[in-house]
């Protein structure tokens, strides 16, 4: 099965034949449009609030705000991606993270719990809550949308209760620092120009970054072309790598200008490392993408189909227990109403990033990127006074053309580009 990495093999086997073994002049092009296509929309996005707001989308203390802001968001739809790869969906994401986070405050809070211990007791009951989900899904046979749908009103009812409809809060200084706060400055500043000065540890990690970045994109065109398949000129392939890293240390020069960086970022940059390496790299990442591709013939395989669903719901239920105790970390307080809607936020961003509805597809940093999308559209709305519901409105278009987008491209590639 070529499809089962998603690297190595970009359309599946099936539309290949349909087309006569052909590429798809979708495929053939320099660059592909359907993997490619979110990171065109999210520049394209940015130079647009960036032009509207005069410049204050891309100010340092507001990128700092976009990341703080929704990195919660960010964690669930790491979660949610691996969960949507394999032909589910979770709407209890967000009940999760109430109830977690309520846990948290409980345990640190109101019984002085060091937060660290509470920290790990709450991922530890965020793994148990995704395996309550799991067993019912994977080995009860229950579709994960009735399961999750269940799980959503049973565990905010549940944090309701721990609660007892109040909020408990302040947190310890541990938590709101990993929720709120930044990196310390180091080596000192350097001046940057017109541009001041800027933490000199900041700079050096973007650089590190950008390092590891470039060396995982070589890597992967090595294996692609080890596998015969078609990779972009190295022109192209050259100047992409330009164009990102010239992204990424502009961010990481403005986040260093602000107050250093985010403990949250720093956070969020292991996950999706790690994340991604499973996915692409490992077997468990391989067989979720071969389940969402096809399960007859991941079962037919010999993967563990009911073994890898298990285990990707626990995941989720420890990501939610993570996003819960970050959010009310930032918030200083755990309340009832916790983590509403977050569940759709993160399902929104892990198919603006390149999900496919019928799973099979997707990618972490797709799953990023889209979460991103989202935060900057919020944002940059707010700088510009939008009411709600024409943030609503616009965020709505936006997950339309996504998926509108997604079914057009695998139409292009099942017709042979005609």
């Amino acid at each position: 099965m070529s499809d089962v990495v998603p690297e190595v093999a970009p359309a599946p086997a099936a539309a290949a034949q349909e087309s006569g073994g052909a590429r798809s002049s979708l495929l053939r092009l320099p660059v592909n449009i359907r993997q490619s296509g979110i990171y065109v929309a999210f520049a394209l996005i940015v130079l647009l609030f960036a032009i509207l707001t005069h410049g204050q989308l891309l100010q340092p203390g507001n990128i700092s705000n976009i990341i703080v802001q929704n990195s919660y968001i960010l964690i669930l739809a790491i979660g949610m991606i691996l969960i949507i790869i394999a032909g589910h969906i979770d709407l209890s994401a967000g009940s999760v993270v109430a109830v977690t986070g309520a846990l948290s405050a409980v345990l640190m809070v109101n019984h002085h719990m060091s937060w660290p211990l509470a920290l790990l007791v709450t991922l530890v009951a965020g793994g148990l809550i995704g395996a309550w989900q799991g067993y019912w899904i994977a080995y009860f046979g229950i579709p994960a949308f009735i399961v999750t749908l269940a799980g959503m009103l049973l565990f905010r009812a549940l944090t309701m209760t721990v609660l007892g409809n109040q909020g408990i809060g302040p947190f310890p200084d541990g938590v709101r620092t990993l929720s709120n706060g930044f990196t310390g400055g180091a080596f000192g500043n350097i001046g940057l120009g017109p541009l001041g000065g800027a933490d000199l540890l900041s700079l050096l990690v973007g650089l590190v970054a950008i390092a590891g970045f470039v060396l995982a994109q070589w890597r992967t065109r090595r294996a692609r072309i080890g596998y015969g398949q078609d990779v972009e000129p190295v022109a192209l392939f050259i100047a992409r790598l330009v164009l990102a890293s010239v992204v990424v240390m502009a961010v990481v020069v403005q986040l260093a200008r602000f107050k250093n960086l985010p403990w949250v970022l720093i956070l969020l940059a292991a996950l999706v490392l790690g994340y991604s390496l499973i996915a692409n790299r490992s077997v468990f990442g391989r067989q979720v993408y071969a389940i969402g591709g096809n399960l007859q013939a991941a079962n037919l395989s010999g993967i563990k189909v009911k073994q890898v669903t298990f285990w990707i719901f626990v995941n989720m239920g420890v990501l939610a227990a993570l996003a819960g105790v970050v959010f009310a970390g930032r918030l200083n307080q755990a309340g009832p109403t916790a983590g509403t809607n977050f569940e759709l936020d993160a399902i929104a961003a892990a198919f603006i990033g390149g999900a496919a509805v019928q799973g099979g597809v997707g990618k972490v940093v797709g799953a990023i990127t889209g979460g991103l999308i989202m935060g900057i559209i919020n944002n940059g709305m707010s700088l510009l006074g939008a009411p709600t519901e024409r943030v609503m409105l616009v965020k709505g278009l936006v997950l339309l053309a996504a998926v509108a987008f997604d079914v057009w491209a695998k139409r292009r590639v099942g017709t042979g580009g005609r």
